[in-house]
């Protein structure tokens, strides 16, 4: 996706309040921590989406972002928080049962179910606000109904349960009950919501984190484990809805960091999944900085 040549870089920020850019930020577990990127080079060309949407991990991202937290600061929070394993450990035995180790291995027990709601209490950063009529961009986060089997949008009341149920990944995160509803993992039904906007917005980008399970050796085919071929299935089939969906309708900008050969609890590997993804940046603000001159 990435255009060619070098990025040239900006003398000045570019300020286009009248024009009206929706920014849509897909699920992919750790392997979204790429957004971040994508978020950075938003601020360094001086511009703020007007709308925003994100399923998953998209979901919690965005909302820090929406709530006011730079690029930079959400980066530094997520390095200091999955650096200190100890501390991180500690917060996450406030929320499960089982051990903490096995959240990030492919030995995964049954008895390992987190609250995806107390989990975020104890990880989001501070400044994250309470309820969306507490953000500073209009923000909606996705998740799955799982008895009506459709997409559930949120875009009101507490921001902390809407999150967590986008984020609730079966068989790790328990279901959220909001509003009456069982909600699970947003990407269930829509792993990249750009679909949310309307045609009135002038730019729409998308961040699409879906990958797929990778092969470490071509040379061999070995069989998956029960839980890379779960999570696995679940890359595949969220793939497979998003190219679905770019069938019918396209956003001005879709991005694709190269990480896929990120696991999707790889939490722990946050430093190697945004030095992987850095060329988004360029290739982000590149393509914006394009479409804004031509607006």
């Amino acid at each position: 996706m990435a255009d060619d040549g070098a990025y040239p870089g900006l003398h000045l920020p570019i300020k286009r309040p009248d024009l009206h850019i929706a920014l849509a930020l897909g699920g992919g577990g750790a392997r979204g921590l790429s957004h971040i990127l994508v978020l950075e080079a938003f601020d360094d060309l001086g511009v703020k989406p007007t709308v925003m949407a994100g399923t998953s991990i998209g979901a919690l991202i965005g909302a820090a972002y929406a709530s006011g937290l730079s690029g930079a600061e959400i980066r530094d929070h997520v390095m200091k928080l999955f650096g200190d394993r100890r501390e991180l450990a500690r917060k996450v035995m406030q929320t499960r049962s089982g051990k903490f180790i096995d959240l990030f291995q492919s030995g995964i027990n049954g008895s390992v179910m987190i609250d995806p709601v107390r989990l975020l209490a104890q990880l989001l950063p501070s400044g994250v606000a309470l309820d969306f009529k507490d953000l500073e961009i209009p923000f909606t986060a996705v998740a799955t109904d799982f008895w009506s089997r459709a997409e559930a949008r949120m875009s009101d009341g507490p921001l902390i349960t809407a999150i967590g149920a986008s984020i609730a990944i079966p068989s790790v995160l328990k279901p959220v009950i909001r509003d009456g509803r069982v909600l699970i993992d947003g990407g269930a039904a829509n792993p990249l919501p750009f679909d949310l906007f309307d045609r009135s917005v002038d730019i729409c980008v998308a961040v699409d984190v879906t990958g797929g399970p990778v092969r470490k050796d071509k040379a061999k085919h070995p069989a998956p484990g029960p839980f890379e071929a779960m999570f696995g299935t679940l890359q595949i089939m969220m793939t497979s809805i998003v190219n679905e969906k770019l069938k019918g309708r396209h956003p001005d900008i879709l991005i694709r960091p190269d990480v896929d050969r990120f696991k999707v609890l790889d939490f722990l590997k946050a430093g190697q999944i945004l030095k992987a993804a850095e060329p988004i940046k360029d290739e982000t603000k590149r393509r914006l900085e394009r479409l804004l001159e031509a607006a």
